[in-house]
């Protein structure tokens, strides 16, 4: 079985403009694997980014949110956000859920030079060999 980095470096060599992929546990806000072809991403900065994604993901407003719908619906409404594209002035960050695995976050981070739609086609098609190494 391939590691996770090993898969998570694929994603990035195979993305133009990819810059880099990380896998987030969502309940501690660990890095579960990273790769990435930056000099400044430093282990700090890798994990103050993780803990931005756990908090956009399932931080203290979301819950807040989520309480609301359950008092609304009557029923339980938890880890509802599965997707997020987010844009800064000079990257695309695409976010996604493990799929069968909520606990767990794909990140990829690309220039904006990088299409959209292979973007997301890196993150969605990767799902099946990040998920087994997903605990």
């Amino acid at each position: 079985m391939a590691k996770l980095d090993d898969i998570l470096q694929t994603v990035v060599s195979n993305v133009d403009g990819a810059l880099g992929c990380a896998v987030v546990d969502l309940n501690s806000g660990l890095l579960m694997g990273a790769a990435h072809n930056v000099p400044y991403f430093t282990s700090s900065y890798l994990e103050a980014v993780a803990a931005a994604a756990v908090d956009m993901l399932r931080g203290k407003n979301v819950r807040a949110v989520e309480s609301l719908l359950s008092s609304q619906r009557g029923k339980t409404v938890e880890k509802t956000i599965q997707e997020i594209q987010m844009t800064t002035e000079k990257t695309l960050h695409f976010m996604a859920i493990v799929k069968d695995k909520p606990d767990y976050l794909v990140v990829l981070i690309t220039s904006k030079a990088t299409n959209l739609g292979m973007g997301w086609a890196a993150v969605r098609n990767n799902m099946s060999k990040i998920a087994p190494l997903c605990p």
